[in-house]
């Protein structure tokens, strides 16, 4: 495996590198050490067979020389070959010297019950033998017969996006959806499981295996509070703190946020000390940095905006672009993170970078009614 990890000397020495040629604002930073480009690469979508392979390979490696430096993927995306493309263009990229390994950050989740390659012809089977039969997860861990967070389950699925990624260390290690285990449990058995969950996180931190933590969720931060899968940041916050002390490693959440899906910066839903936010703003509050996902609604924003859009984002030639900007420009987003397979669209969506992006006093104007 590749060792290091990303670090606040390489990453800073990658931003370094397109000085001059990319607005300074195009980079931000993780809490006081990581500079991150405020544009990442996705590896949801798309076929599981070796052409979509070869595309990842190829558009994580190109997005590497245009100035992105955050790369997102899961050990369930595409049955664990989005992981494996990932390994193989960042490999690919650092036996070319086009980048350091200390200068990436790489993210994955764990949470998903996950096929290798592709679905077997006996699903149930697969997961009876591959992770129940051998203990690593115990029948009452899994909820709706694919989600689970427990000690053992994280443990081996860390060791496996290793393996894929061929990284011996993972910069960021999200749960995966947390929220669907309140579909199968009531919520203060949640709270203990989460609660555990960090724990083996902290200790996968002092072993070397992560750097550090979050949840990457679809609902969860963005639903009223009383709704019954929603997630109370500061409580996330607190149980981090309750088995990692003041210098815990929960630093990041995900949450999707575009022009179509606006809750996470217009909801007030989290409650910090006795005041109702967004989930944008009780995430700097409570200093976890944000990616944002789903910046283009994978791929329904990026045709046919209004023309107010436009009028607001302006220097952009793009629908495409502009959906980038909206989201790279909102107050408590560090990162816009979106899927990229063609050399095409790498190129098009890492041009927002040149752009800075748009101040506040422009930027509302989306929200302001006639």
């Amino acid at each position: 495996m590749i060792g290091g990890h990303a670090t606040a000397e390489g990453t800073a020495r990658y931003a370094a590198r397109f000085e001059g040629r990319l607005p300074a604002e195009h980079f931000r930073r993780l809490g006081k050490d990581l500079v991150l480009s405020s544009l990442g690469i996705g590896t949801y979508l798309g076929r599981d067979d070796d052409a979509t392979d070869a595309l990842y390979t190829r558009a994580v490696a190109r997005a590497l020389e245009q100035g992105i430096n955050v790369i997102d993927t899961a050990v369930n995306y595409r049955h664990q070959r989005s992981e494996r493309a990932v390994g193989a263009a960042v490999a690919e990229a650092i036996n070319a010297g086009a980048v350091q390994r200390d200068e990436v950050l790489v993210a994955t989740k764990g949470g998903f019950v996950a096929f290798d390659g592709g679905v077997p012809p006996d699903p149930a089977g697969y997961v009876a033998a591959t992770y129940v039969e051998t203990g690593i997860v115990q029948p009452g861990d899994l909820v709706g017969g694919q989600h689970c967070m427990s000690p053992r389950f994280l443990d081996d699925q860390i060791d496996r996006s290793r393996a894929n990624l061929g990284l011996a260390t993972i910069d960021l290690y999200y749960v995966h959806n947390p929220e669907n285990q309140l579909d199968g449990i009531e919520r203060e058995a949640f709270l203990r499981r989460i609660r555990v969950a960090f724990a083996a996180l902290e200790k996968a931190v002092g072993g070397g295996r992560i750097r550090m933590y979050g949840t990457a969720t679809w609902t969860g931060y963005r639903v009223a509070p009383t709704a019954a899968g929603a997630l109370s940041l500061p409580e996330l916050v607190d149980a981090a703190r309750d088995v990692g002390g003041s210098d815990h490693h929960f630093r990041v959440i995900q949450l999707p946020y575009n022009l179509a899906m606006p809750e996470a910066f217009v909801g007030a839903n989290q409650r910090v000390d006795n005041t109702l936010l967004s989930p944008l703003a009780a995430a700097e509050r409570l200093g976890v940095y944000v990616m944002a996902s789903a910046s283009m609604h994978q791929g329904g924003l990026a045709r046919n905006l209004p023309a107010m859009v436009a009028e607001a984002l302006p220097g952009l030639t793009t629908d495409a672009q502009r959906a980038l900007q909206f989201v790279r420009s909102t107050p408590g987003v560090g990162t816009a993170l979106v899927g990229m397979k063609s050399l095409a669209h790498v190129d098009e969506n890492s041009g927002v970078a040149a752009v800075p992006p748009v101040p506040w006093e422009q930027f509302q104007r989306l929200f302001k009614t006639a």
